[in-house]
């Protein structure tokens, strides 16, 4: 039985008739069309299908569309600011951080988040903050490098203003 969910995606009020017991991954990509959450494995393992969700890294396969109601969603789609790349994203370009793709949501995901609670982190906390995100093309030293340069941008940028 179809019911309407509502919330906040991408900074955007929307509002959706769907089955509240869907899983919130299949919302996302089947009936709003954001394929850049992807999923992985479908049981919380990966990390792939990462999104925001009151400004907290959740897993979207492990959510029910029921759950989505009344927050405030944030998926890669949504990352970038204005016109331009995220940092992260910036970085994770510049550093190589990308191979095949499948993962970089999620781990761009995990970094924004994590970057927005530690703007000097060490090369271990970045690897511990990346750790629910599994990646079997880069190695991850690259997706570090790219983290920490993000960080140093970030940094960078507070001081600016």
């Amino acid at each position: 039985m179809k019911r309407n969910i509502s919330f906040i995606l991408n900074g955007s009020e929307i509002s959706i008739e769907t089955d509240p017991a869907l899983r919130a991954v299949d919302v996302l990509r089947q009936d709003l069309g954001l394929t850049g959450t992807k999923e992985g494995c479908g049981e919380g393992e990966c990390g792939a299908c990462s999104v925001l969700v009151d400004d907290t890294v959740k897993l979207s396969c492990l959510m029910t569309a029921a759950q989505l109601e009344g927050k405030k969603i944030v998926t890669i789609e949504g990352i970038a600011r204005g016109q331009g790349l995220h940092p992260v994203q910036q970085s994770f370009i510049e550093y190589g951080a990308v191979q095949c793709g499948f993962c970089t949501p999620g781990m761009v995901i995990a970094a924004v988040a994590f970057l927005a609670a530690n703007r000097a982190p060490t090369r271990e906390e970045i690897r511990d903050a990346i750790s629910g995100n599994t990646c079997r093309c880069t190695g991850y030293q690259k997706i570090v490098d790219a983290v920490e340069d993000a960080a140093q941008k970030m940094r960078e940028g507070d001081s600016d203003g």
